[in-house]
C-alpha cells in the first residue's frame, strides 16, 4: 500500500482508526492517483509563456492586455502551472482571462485552478468555480468534472480536500446522485469527505424529506470508521424521527455518552418534536425536565414545539402557561411564538385573546407576518365577523404584507358563513387575479353556499370561471363542484354549458369530459323546482 495514500486517508478518519492493518483497511483495495504531465512547452509557446509569467509576477495587466490576441488553452493552462505557488496571483489570472475570453477556460483549466484554490484552503473561491461548471454543463459532464480532477492531480500537487469541496459543492446544490457517485470514486481513490461536508449533506437530503438515504450514509460512515461529530448524531436522529422511528431515535439518543458526546439542545428539540408530533405530549415535557436536570436550558424552539403541541390539543391554558415560562426565563418569544398562540386562540373562537397578544407582540417589537394576520383572519371569518376581518386586511396594506392563498380562504369562508355568495365569488375573483389558487375546500365552500341559497347563477358563474382557465378543473374538482346538486340543476348546468360551446367560447371536448363528470356525480342535494 503506497505511504502517501494511507497519510491522505488517515488524516480523514477518525483519530483511533489511523492503523493500516486494521479490518475496514485491509478490505479496501485503492486506486493510485495517476502520474500525468502536459506537453512542455517549446518555442513561442515557451516564450510567451515567461513574458506573461513576467507581467503577472509585476502585476502589469496593461501589457498583458498586448498579449490577449495570441493566447490559446495551451498557454492558459501552463501559466497557472506556472504561478500556481501564489493562489491570489493565479485567482487573478483565472478571472482576467474569464472575463477578456472564457472561451480560453477549458474544464481541463477550470480545474487546475480549483486544485490550486483547495491546496491553499480557499474552499469558497474554489465551490465558486465548480457551481458555474455546473450550471452550463451537460448532465455527461459530471463525470467528466472527476475524471479531469484526478488527471490534474499530481499537475498540481494536489490535496483531498479538492475531491471534499466538489462533495460539498454537490450537498449544497441538492445533487445527491452525483454527490453519492462522487463520494464512492473518491473513496476508490482513498479519499474521504470531512465530518462537515458529510453534516452537509445529510442536512440536504433531511430539508428533501430522504431520512433513508441519511440513515443508510451514517451506517456506511461508520463502517469506514469516519469521524463524526454530535452534529452528525443530531442528523441520524432526525433521520429516525422522519421515518417515524422513534425508538431507534431514542436508542441513539441514548447511546451518544458511549460515543463520547453530550446531547446538545438541538438533540433534545429534535426527540422533543418528533413526540409531540406523534401525539405523545407528555414525553415531551418529560424530556423537556430530563434536558433541563442535564443542565441544557431550553430554547424558544423548546418552548414553541410544547407551545405547538399543546395548542393542537386545544390546551390553551397549559400553553399560556408555556408562554409565561419562557418570559421568565429570559428566552425572548419570536414570530413563531406568537403565531402560534394567536393561532390557537382564534381555532377556538377567542378572537379577542388572540388580538390582545398581537397587540402584545407588536409592543414587544417582534414582527408580524403574513401568517400572524391569517390567524387572526381564519378565526374572525369562522365566526362571521366580516367587518372586523375587513379592517384587519387593511392592516396588511399599510405593513405591506401581500395576502396569499390562505388570506383569501379565509375571506371567502366568512363571505359564505355569513350567506354573502356573490361577495365570495367577488374575492375569488380576486384571489385569481393575484395570482393565487383555491384549494378544493375553498371551492367545495363556494359551491355549497350558492347552492344553499338556490343560486344556480352564481353557481354557474364559478363553473365558467375555472373552465375559462388554460388547464381546466380536473375530476375531482367537478365532482366537487356538482355536490348537491339536483337533478334539475345538472340538466340546467349543462344545457348553460352547450350555449357556451355554441357561442364558440368552450371546446366540446372540455364539454364532453364535464358532461360526462356532471351526471356520474353520486351526491345529489334538494329537488330544486326551476324551469330549465
Amino acid at each position: 500500500m503506497n505511504l502517501l495514500q494511507t497519510r491522505k486517508l488517515s488524516t480523514l478518519l477518525h483519530p483511533t482508526t489511523k492503523n493500516p492493518n486494521s479490518p475496514v483497511f485491509r478490505t479496501i483495495k485503492w486506486t493510485q492517483i495517476p502520474h500525468r504531465s502536459l506537453l512542455e512547452p517549446k518555442g513561442q509557446d515557451l516564450d510567451y509563456i515567461n513574458v506573461a509569467h513576467s507581467h503577472l509576477l509585476h502585476s502589469d495587466w496593461s501589457k498583458l492586455d498586448t498579449l490577449l490576441p495570441k493566447l490559446d488553452p495551451f498557454r492558459v493552462k501552463h501559466i497557472l502551472l506556472k504561478i500556481q505557488n501564489d493562489y491570489s496571483i493565479s485567482l487573478k489570472f483565472f478571472k482576467w482571462v474569464e472575463l477578456k475570453n472564457p472561451n480560453l477556460l477549458t474544464l481541463e483549466t477550470n480545474c487546475i485552478i480549483i486544485h490550486i484554490l483547495t491546496k491553499n484552503r480557499k474552499f469558497v473561491s474554489a465551490e465558486s468555480v465548480f457551481n458555474k461548471i455546473f450550471k452550463s454543463c451537460d448532465v455527461s459532464m459530471h463525470s467528466k468534472v472527476f475524471d479531469s480532477i484526478v488527471c490534474c492531480y499530481r499537475m498540481c500537487d494536489s490535496t483531498p480536500r479538492v475531491f471534499d469541496a466538489l462533495f460539498k459543492t454537490y450537498a449544497q446544490m441538492k445533487q445527491f446522485r452525483n454527490a453519492a457517485d462522487t463520494f464512492s470514486r473518491m473513496k476508490g481513490y482513498g479519499f474521504l469527505p470531512t465530518v462537515e461536508s458529510c453534516n452537509l449533506y445529510m442536512s440536504s437530503l433531511l430539508s428533501l424529506n430522504r431520512a433513508g438515504v441519511v440513515v443508510s450514509f451514517y451506517k456506511e460512515m461508520r463502517r469506514l470508521r469516519m469521524m463524526v461529530n454530535v452534529f452528525t448524531v443530531n442528523m441520524l436522529i432526525n433521520g429516525y424521527c422522519q421515518l417515524g422511528k422513534l425508538e431507534d431515535a431514542r436508542q441513539v439518543f441514548d447511546e451518544m455518552s458511549d460515543m463520547g458526546f453530550s446531547p446538545n439542545v438541538s438533540s433534545y428539540n429534535t426527540l422533543i418534536a418528533a413526540y409531540v408530533n406523534r401525539g405523545l405530549l407528555a414525553t415531551g415535557v418529560n424530556l423537556k425536565v430530563e434536558m433541563e436536570k442535564n443542565g441544557i436550558s431550553a430554547n424558544v424552539i423548546t418552548y414553541n414545539t410544547l407551545m405547538n403541541g399543546f395548542c393542537k390539543e386545544g390546551k390553551l391554558h397549559d400553553a399560556y402557561k408555556v408562554f409565561d415560562e419562557m418570559k421568565v426565563m429570559n428566552v425572548a418569544p419570536n414570530t413563531v411564538t406568537y403565531n402560534t398562540m394567536i393561532s390557537g386562540y382564534c381555532k377556538l373562537g377567542k378572537t379577542e385573546k388572540g388580538t390582545q397578544i398581537l397587540e402584545e407582540m407588536l409592543r414587544n417589537g417582534v414582527k408580524a407576518d403574513i401568517l400572524t394576520y391569517n390567524a387572526l383572519l381564519s378565526g374572525l371569518c369562522d365566526l362571521g365577523k366580516t367587518r372586523k376581518a375587513a379592517y384587519l386586511v387593511q392592516e396588511l396594506d399599510k405593513k405591506k404584507l401581500v395576502p396569499n392563498s390562505s388570506t383569501f380562504a379565509a375571506l371567502i369562508r366568512g363571505q359564505c358563513i355569513r350567506k354573502n355568495p356573490d361577495r365570495a365569488f367577488q374575492l375569488y375573483k380576486s384571489m385569481i387575479k393575484s395570482g393565487c389558487r383555491p384549494n378544493v375546500d375553498t371551492i367545495k365552500m363556494m359551491m355549497s353556499s350558492f347552492v344553499k341559497n338556490d343560486d344556480f347563477d352564481g353557481a354557474f358563474c364559478v363553473f365558467r370561471e375555472m373552465l375559462e382557465r388554460p388547464v381546466g378543473p380536473d375530476s375531482v374538482i367537478w365532482s366537487v363542484l356538482c355536490e348537491g346538486f339536483s337533478k334539475e340543476w345538472k340538466d340546467r348546468l349543462v344545457m348553460s354549458l352547450l350555449k357556451e360551446v355554441d357561442d364558440g367560447c368552450l371546446a366540446l371536448e372540455r364539454f364532453e369530459k364535464a358532461k360526462s363528470v356532471i351526471f356520474h356525480s353520486s351526491v345529489e342535494g334538494k329537488e330544486i323546482e326551476q324551469d330549465v
